[in-house]
């Protein structure tokens, strides 16, 4: 009786979703999962999702993770775990104003960076080095963020998420620049597993995401992070208020809040008829703060002094692990914190190269720089 109850209430919060939401949302009632599921309670397919990323292992590994800053003593400095929340924040509210489908929004917000690699962007640069080096296909986070939840999780059989979901993970590309993004539509696994393979082949491969919830995170992903890291690297001395372009402060301002603010609005005036996006005043303004923020923060050398340092040891932890996992090491933390987690199946079908990659995109900053210790490797410096 309680479980027909529990049915109840989901139909009926189904069926409330039909009667709000805009014509363009997606509807919870058309979450397609890879595999079935016969169990069914009061939560619609999207809460579920999220619920599942909330509760993984990778989510609670965000915890100390690099956004842009590592190796800094500053406690005010974003982490990639502030990141994702400040992403669902803004889809989540953009979604409420639009009428489109809030779960769904925040489900790919919360896991659309679960695969980054300690180490941020140039963590992921050296792991794909290494990968191709082994003969890996590209290591890409938005990939791995997928492999995570649909193949590594609950020892190998994953989190069972919607497609809508993993594409929406998969396509979230918030450093490419868009004034105007509209869904691609198809919605099936035969659809996204030909993107998976897309993506894995060409890195610069251009995606978009199947729903327009997918759409919504990718700009929420540019608006939470480009004033956030100029109010971060302001904190760290790198640049100043007055070194924001002119032009930008004028059209979008000079702090993260306002920068925010004027992004949302525009996106809200624009309205969401089929596609999100600004308009081209606002749009040119964040493509020129972009570019400042390439070369005065991202690229610049100040922020990572020891980066050779990294390297060394992303190298000599990799090189480690591929010869214990070779020499079937079952001392090794790879076997004691990863392998014996997993079914035979990732035993027999993973490479030692493959594994080692699953193994080091999981740590956080904090236990890669343990394990480089372990082994000799010249700890790089905290400022």
């Amino acid at each position: 009786m309680v479980e027909e109850q529990l049915v109840a209430i989901k139909k009926g919060l189904e069926r409330r979703e039909e009667s709000f939401f805009s014509p363009h949302a997606t509807l919870s009632s058309t979450g397609i999962r890879r595999h079935s599921e016969s169990r069914e309670g009061h939560r619609t397919a999207f809460a579920v999702d999220t619920d599942r990323i909330l509760h993984s292992r990778a989510y609670t590994r965000y915890i100390d993770k690099t956004q842009v800053f590592y190796l800094v003593k500053n406690d005010h400095i974003t982490h990639r775990v502030l990141h994702v929340q400040l992403v669902s924040k803004i889809a989540r509210t953009l979604a409420r104003v639009f009428a489109l489908n809030e779960d769904l929004a925040e489900a790919i917000s919360l896991g659309h960076d679960i695969g980054h690699p300690p180490f941020g962007h140039d963590g992921e640069a050296i792991l794909d080095d290494l990968s191709r080096r082994y003969g890996l296909a590209s290591f890409q986070h938005n990939l791995q963020s997928v492999r995570f939840l649909e193949h590594l999780e609950n020892h190998g059989r994953g989190c069972n998420l919607t497609v809508q979901v993993l594409d929406g993970i998969l396509c979230h590309d918030g450093e490419v620049h868009n004034r105007k993004i509209s869904p691609q539509g198809q919605v099936s696994f035969a659809d996204f597993d030909l993107k998976l393979t897309l993506k894995s082949n060409d890195k610069n491969a251009k995606l978009r995401p199947m729903t327009i919830e997918g759409c919504l995170v990718r700009l929420a992903d540019t608006l939470s992070y480009i004033g956030r890291d100029i109010e971060d690297a302001i904190e760290l001395k790198l640049i100043s208020r007055d070194d924001i372009p002119e032009h930008c402060r004028q059209v979008l301002g000079r702090t993260n809040g306002t920068i925010v603010h004027r992004l949302v609005a525009d996106l809200i005036g624009n309205g969401c008829i089929g596609e999100v996006g600004f308009s081209e005043q606002i749009s040119g303004a964040l493509q020129e703060l972009k570019a400042f923020n390439y070369k005065y923060i991202y690229l610049n050398k100040a922020i990572k002094p020891d980066k050779t340092k990294v390297e060394e040891c992303f190298s000599a932890l990799f090189e480690k692990y591929v010869d214990e996992i070779n020499r079937e090491d079952h001392g090794s933390v790879v076997y004691t914190r990863l392998m014996r987690f997993m079914d035979k199946g990732y035993m027999l079908d993973t490479s030692a190269p493959a594994i080692a990659v699953d193994f080091i995109a999981g740590m956080t900053d904090d236990y890669f720089l343990r394990e480089a210790a372990l082994i000799g490797c010249q700890i790089p410096k905290i400022i």
